[in-house]
């Protein structure tokens, strides 16, 4: 006796069906990562793994409790500032001072031409942080060769480009700060004559 022959089986979700795409993405995440189980610890001796809990776990919470401390106490030092000021007078001769963000270039928009301090270093400076990566990497093997190094360092040990950006996160910060705190202060400036903050 023959079999009756079954037609071939459809699978249960068409390419017209709506959750299609979910199961082909999932077949090729399944095909791109690798088989699912294996991971990079299978690879290596067990004297050198750590286990996630508690050895990888711990840093979180403690970073988030010194977070919402760090929170908790800046909404407590901060609450005087936080309150409101006198009523607007339409009448009052103000001076608009910017967004404390923006204190460090109010400052330096003082000391120089109006056209080199307002466009071209800000335009300069942005320019320079895109690119940054690109000079580091083009650049950097080359001046390196030129200093007598073997290599050109890794971003954590490069003491040129840390220096370039301690420089400008310092020269930023007294900027800042000689905006926000001392208004009063004023500075010879070859320029313009004395540069005040206020």
């Amino acid at each position: 006796m023959i079999a009756p022959q079954q037609p071939p089986r459809r699978l249960p979700i068409s390419p017209r069906h709506p959750l299609y795409p979910l199961l082909a993405l999932v077949a090729l995440v399944g095909l791109v990562f690798g088989p699912v189980g294996r991971q990079v610890g299978d690879d290596m001796p067990e004297d050198k793994t750590h286990p996630y809990f508690p050895d990888q776990f711990w840093p979180y919470p403690l970073l988030a409790m010194v977070a919402l401390i760090t929170l908790g106490v800046l909404a407590l030092l901060g609450q005087p500032l936080l309150q409101p000021g006198q009523a607007a007078d339409p009448r009052a001769a103000i001076i608009p001072r910017p967004e404390w963000y923006f204190l460090a270039l109010f400052q330096f928009a003082k000391l120089g031409p109006g056209l080199l301090t307002t466009l071209l270093v800000p335009a300069v400076l942005v320019l320079g942080l895109l690119l940054w990566p690109v000079i580091d990497e083009r650049w950097g093997p080359g001046l390196a060769r030129r200093l007598g190094w073997g290599s050109w360092p890794v971003p954590k040990r490069n003491r040129i480009t840390g220096t370039i950006w301690i420089a400008g996160l310092v020269l930023i910060g007294g900027l800042t700060l000689w905006a926000a705190f001392a208004p009063e202060l004023c500075i010879p400036w070859p320029y313009n004559g004395p540069v005040c903050a206020g």
